[in-house]
């Protein structure tokens, strides 16, 4: 089964909902949202609707990060990069009440490049995945600059998911669930998110989806044209 959606509502709530299955929630990564959003949001949403949050950057982004411009809390010195700290914890568990709140079936932690691969990081990895609790819910990890050796380590140390763009690489986890991101093209190590993908585009990432599908793949666009790319992609694997 292929589930396709965009990271964040790219149109009304109610056509999104009739125009797709899933979605990737953005709004928790960058604030803390009201309880009664999240409950509206469920409410409003089909019984069989399908939600993904982004874990609260106190989680995972340091205090300096562009990213905290946009945010309704302003950083500690002690927040992100998977530290085991107080403040990491606190908002591990924030995110988690919006995930039980709103009943989504993924947590995606997207981690910084500043989260460098390195055994400070598996360090602090360890300590922190030790520490939380999961719920019932998948965690989907997105490493930026790794190695495959050093992604295929970790997910399968802490047992999540790897986020990948499957233009770019297949997923290194376990599990019978596959989870991608589609930002836009590549260049110079750099994402350019202003980006539409051409039929041959997507027509690739129709193949590489496919043929790496064990059980579940969720597609998520997060690039300029990511309705328009999302929709064109889901007629491309409508009833597979």
């Amino acid at each position: 089964m292929i589930h396709v959606g965009t990271c964040g509502f790219c149109e009304s709530h109610a056509k999104y909902y009739r125009d797709f299955d899933a979605i990737e929630v953005q709004g928790t990564f960058y604030r803390v949202l009201q309880e009664k959003t999240l409950e509206r949001w469920r409410r409003e949403a089909p019984e069989r609707f399908m939600f993904a949050i982004k874990a609260f950057q106190g989680v995972t982004h340091p205090p300096n990060s562009p990213t905290w411009r946009r945010s309704n809390v302003k950083p500690g010195k002690d927040v992100g990069l998977l530290r085991p700290t107080g403040e990491v914890l606190h908002f591990w568990r924030v995110t988690l009440r919006e995930a039980e709140i709103l009943g989504v079936r993924f947590i995606l932690i997207q981690l910084p490049k500043s989260f460098r691969e390195s055994e400070e990081s598996f360090a602090n990895a360890e300590k922190f995945f030790s520490m939380i609790e999961r719920g019932e819910f998948e965690i989907a990890v997105e490493l930026r600059g790794w190695s495959e050796e050093g992604v295929k380590r970790f997910v399968r140390e802490f047992e999540v998911i790897d986020v990948t763009d499957p233009l770019v690489r297949i997923p290194l986890h376990r599990g019978e669930v596959n989870y991608y991101r589609l930002h836009g093209r590549y260049e110079n190590g750099r994402i350019i998110y202003r980006h539409s993908y051409s039929d041959e585009e997507l027509e690739k990432v129709r193949e590489r989806v496919l043929g790496w599908n064990r059980g579940e793949s969720f597609v998520f666009f997060n690039n300029s044209d990511m309705c328009r790319d999302a929709k064109r992609f889901k007629a491309m694997v409508k009833g597979m």
